[in-house]
């Protein structure tokens, strides 16, 4: 399943949906579902949920099962994270990884990375979010997907300009430039965003542009819309700077008009931050600010991402020029406490400069001082001559209104404000494509004026002059590059949507001779797949989808006659994608259509005009100006109503009219059909009623049986799972051992070895006999309960724990590394000896264990060699070595590399201690030597 595909390609998918059935029908809605899931995400999740309500009766092995629900979990969890409901998303895109890592499915884990990834940015978590990225990237790889892995590098590259310009330009620019050349769309959308972004830091916004509106391009026909919304607003914040604000303004507008419409917080909090900056460069700061305060709102669940730290330097922008300089310095506070957790060099940057420059306005100096030095040094640390410059100007500006600071380091000038100057324009030499601002030299010129050296101050006004004959020409250069650009673009704008008109006007003529049948064959389609539903969700699912693919409906609502007949219940209703409530109606009410419709039992079409009042308007739901109420008729029998309503004027012709009806008579078919379904089924119980009563005796013989059964595998005393029990349980674990390790085996070494061993622990309480002979029967008795007790404290829910006999007792953990194993018997050994045994009477007695292990299969090279039985006799050789050390203890075997596959085993039990001086096996043990 590729992550992007061209809109023609999604709309060719969409065409195959009437005719496709079953097993076809399912993978079609999930991939359609996929690729809608920026496109349209409430349509996204429709699909999906009807998806999922299909993958319970269309028949797929386990694998494709578990491959399809964790493909919904990432199109629910994509459609959370979209409107910030972060945490849910993480909680999706971590079960579909589950699923997916389980499965062994590459490029699903590579989605679910990607996923995880888009989480971790909105909480700010940026090493986490990189980490994501590269492992979906050598995910993708490893899938045989390169496009995918471009892109997941081509995310970690945009994310790493933002963190260190220049380091990210070394590692990444020549590879996104040869990238650019013939990239996939897809990718092209990343890659050219890289590109504009490189250049619109170098202030070179003429290659910011173009590139800017090629990533727009790329990432609209590939469904791509959040990275569209994003580079509109990056499109307009390059064409301010090319000061031309009316085209930064439509391009704001055009990214917030689909944020809008999209209502994603992140998206629809980042077009209002940008269009807020443009707003202010026009000295509209009261739309700014009023953008602003609405962004914060919408931006509220994603505190921690980059673009609610965005508003916060754009709120602190906008006080500054409103001389509002303590919200000024509130802002750029918080922007510097958010631009730390985020470790976005460039925006902290700009929060010490923001907050220096509110200080020294504030009457606070010294600490203006401190702080804009601060972000001069980050400045250059990070490589951002712009600013640089910026912040050397606000020290000069610092230094020119007041006096009595300390001079700066290194200075040779007169004072503080001409040292700045001076650097300043130094800094704006050096970079290529600037133009030094005529308010530089004006500055400077009034400051030589004042230390008395009038003939550099008339030198430097010169070059002020030249300056801004020099800014109006980049000026008007810009403005005509700006208008330039957006003539070529809204051409072929116009002439793609000239050529798409042409194209459309000839296919409409070839089609209209074929119109009227190709909709009665597509309806065909749509009925048989309707009627073919005995499920009344199933039904109410398909009839919608239909709905919504061919006829305009904001809302969609299904009524059915309760037993009474006389009222409805509202079964089933969509409205802008969202569910509705069941609602009850009652067929005498006046001012409900639906009602009307069922009482008269008749069509009904409803046409309002735009400013009109509706009487039938329910409060609280969307206002339409087109309503169509059809009754659900079988022969004579209504047996609801269903209507469609459209917030256009007039969209329903007759065109429109007669495939709702037929639509409601397929609708109608299929409910009968599932209402007849549901009486057989009830026939049916009733039929099985009799039959039931005599399986029930014969149930209750085969439960005395299984109650003797499971007797038969128990002990009576401490109710744990006997030998016999292990004996015919074991096997399927035996089989699922060495089905792991024969796969281990196959492994490549750039595959994960993950390792499964079965280890056998013999468990024997040390001096047992004593407890008998001394407290009684009964004491021990306690006594061998309580340790059943111990054991299951210390083994898993999926381990055996079997009472061997006597006093014996063994522990089978499955899916356990053999290296872990001494760390299982230290706590065994513990478990017993920490804790003296309760023997009643407030009699307590302390009591120790011995235990001896070793792991299934015994030889990880050869795993069929050694059965499981052997495997048992070789631990409970381990553990006679450890009573024979003194008790207490616990000793391991284990082979070697060097352990004689044919030997080893009746070495092992004829004369452990001479096989283990030979090194031809291994053993741990808690002691510090045996004797």
């Amino acid at each position: 399943m590729d992550v992007w595909i061209l809109n023609e390609d999604f709309h060719a998918l969409e065409a195959l949906l009437p005719a496709a059935k079953d097993a076809d029908l399912l993978a079609l809605l999930l991939d359609i579902a996929w690729h809608a899931r920026q496109r349209d995400t409430q349509l996204a999740q429709t699909l999906a949920d009807e998806a999922r309500t299909l993958c319970e009766s269309v028949a797929q092995n386990v694998a494709q099962h578990q491959a399809t629900l964790a493909r919904l979990e990432l199109i629910e969890g994509e459609a959370r994270w979209l409107f910030a409901d972060i945490d849910q998303a993480q909680a999706l895109a971590d079960t579909a990884l589950e699923r997916f890592t389980q499965l062994q499915d590459a490029i699903g884990c590579s989605d679910a990375h990607a996923l995880l990834a888009a989480v971790m940015i909105e909480r700010g978590e940026s090493v986490q979010r990189d980490l994501h990225l590269e492992q979906a990237a050598q995910f993708a790889r490893q899938g045989a997907d390169g496009l995918r892995a471009d892109i997941c590098e081509a995310s970690i590259a945009r994310w790493a300009i933002f963190q260190d310009s220049k380091m990210a330009q070394e590692r990444w620019g020549a590879r996104m430039a040869a990238a650019a050349v013939d990239a996939h769309p897809a990718l092209a959308a990343l890659v050219h965003g890289f590109i504009g972004t490189a250049a619109f830091q170098k202030a070179d916004m003429i290659p910011a542009v173009e590139h800017c509106l090629k990533s727009y391009n790329a990432a609209e026909i590939t469904g791509q819309v959040q990275r569209q919304i994003i580079t509109a607003a990056n499109m307009g914040v390059t064409f301010g700077n090319l000061n031309d604000p009316q085209t930064a303004l439509e391009w704001m507008q055009r990214g917030l008009e689909v944020a809008r419409r999209m209502a994603w917080p992140s998206t629809l909090g980042l077009a209002l931050v940008q269009t807020a900056t443009i707003q202010r460069l026009l000295d509209r700061f009261d739309a700014a600010q009023q953008l602003l305060e609405e962004a914060r709102e919408v931006l509220a669940p994603l505190r921690a991402g980059r673009t609610y730290a965005l508003a916060l330097q754009y709120l602190g922008d906008v006080a500054l020029s409103r001389k509002d300089y303590a919200a000024a310095l509130d802002a750029y506070v918080q922007l510097e406490k958010r631009a730390k957790v985020l470790k976005q060099a460039d925006l902290e940057n700009v929060a010490q400069r923001g907050q220096a420059e509110a200080l020294a306005h504030l009457g606070r100096p010294n600490e203006a001082l401190a702080l804009g030095e601060r972000a001069l040094a980050d400045a250059r640390a990070i490589n951002m001559p712009i600013n640089q410059f910026d912040t050397l100007m606000a020290m000069a500006a610092i230094y020119t209104a007041h006096d009595a600071l300390p001079s700066p380091a290194g200075m040779v000038l007169a004072n503080g404000a001409l040292h700045y100057l001076q650097l300043a324009l130094e800094v704006g030499k050096a970079m290529e494509g600037f133009t030094i601002p005529a308010n530089l030299f004006d500055a400077l010129a009034r400051e030589y004026a004042n230390t008395g050296d009038g003939a550099r101050a008339y030198e430097i006004a010169m070059q002020s002059i030249a300056a801004r004959d020099k800014v109006n020409s980049t000026d008007a250069v810009n403005r005509s590059i700006a208008m330039q650009i957006s003539h070529q673009t809204e051409r072929a704008r116009a002439e793609g949507e000239h050529h798409r008109q042409l194209a459309a006007a000839e296919a409409s003529r070839a089609a209209t001779l074929q119109q009227t049948g190709e909709t009665l064959e597509h309806l065909s389609a749509v009925g048989q797949e309707i009627t073919a539903q005995l499920n009344a969700r199933a039904i109410f699912f398909v009839l919608g989808r239909h709905v919504h693919r061919l006829l305009d409906a904001s809302s969609f609502m299904i009524y059915l006659m309760n037993e009474d007949r006389h009222s409805m219940e509202r079964a089933f209703g969509v409205e802008d994608g969202k569910t509705l409530p069941f609602d009850h109606i009652a067929l005498s009410d006046t001012h409900a259509n639906s009602a009307r419709c069922a009482r008269e039992c008749r069509e009904i079409l409803i046409r309002y005009a735009p400013d009109s009042v509706q009487p039938s308007h329910i409060p609280g739901t969307v206002r339409t100006l087109s309503q169509l109420f059809v009754p659900l008729k079988v022969g004579s029998r209504v047996l609801g109503v269903m209507t469609i309503q459209s917030q256009l004027a007039n969209a329903y012709t007759e065109r429109e009219r007669l495939i709702f009806r037929n639509l409601c008579a397929y609708g109608a078919i299929a409910l009968d059909n599932a209402a007849a379904y549901l009486q057989l089924e009830a026939t049916l119980k009733t039929l099985h009623a009799t039959q039931a009563e005599l399986i029930e005796k014969n149930l209750a013989l085969e439960h005395a049986y299984q109650e003797q059964e499971q007797a038969s595998l128990t002990d009576p005393l401490t109710g744990l799972r006997n030998r016999r029990f292990l004996l015919q349980n074991i096997e399927t674990e035996i089989a699922l051992t060495l089905r792991h390790h024969d796969k281990r085996q196959q492994q490549t070494s750039l595959q994960p070895k993950s390792i499964f061993d079965l280890l056998f622990f013999m468990i024997d309480l040390d001096h047992f006999k004593f407890v008998n002979d001394t407290y009684g029967h009964a004491a021990g008795d306690l006594v061998l309960i309580q340790m059943k007790e111990r054991l299951q404290g210390v083994a898993r829910e999926s381990d055996y724990i079997i009472r061997w006999g006597g006093e014996e007792f063994l522990l089978v953990a499955n899916a356990t590394n053999r290296h872990d194993g001494h760390v299982i018997a230290e706590r065994i050994r513990r478990a017993v000896a920490d804790v003296p045994f309760e023997l009643g009477g407030g009699h307590q007695l302390q009591r120790t264990c011995s235990v001896g292990f070793a792991s299934f299969p015994f030889l990880e090279t050869q795993p069929h060699q050694q059965s499981w039985l052997e495997v048992v006799e070789i631990a409970d050789q381990a553990l006679y070595m450890a009573k024979h050390a003194g008790r207490n203890a616990w000793v391991g075997l284990f082979a070697t590399d060097s352990s004689p596959s044919a030997s080893i085993f009746p070495d092992l039990i004829a004369d452990a201690p001479a096989v283990l001086a030979r090194g031809d096996a291994h053993m741990v043990c808690n002691l510090p030597q045996l004797p």
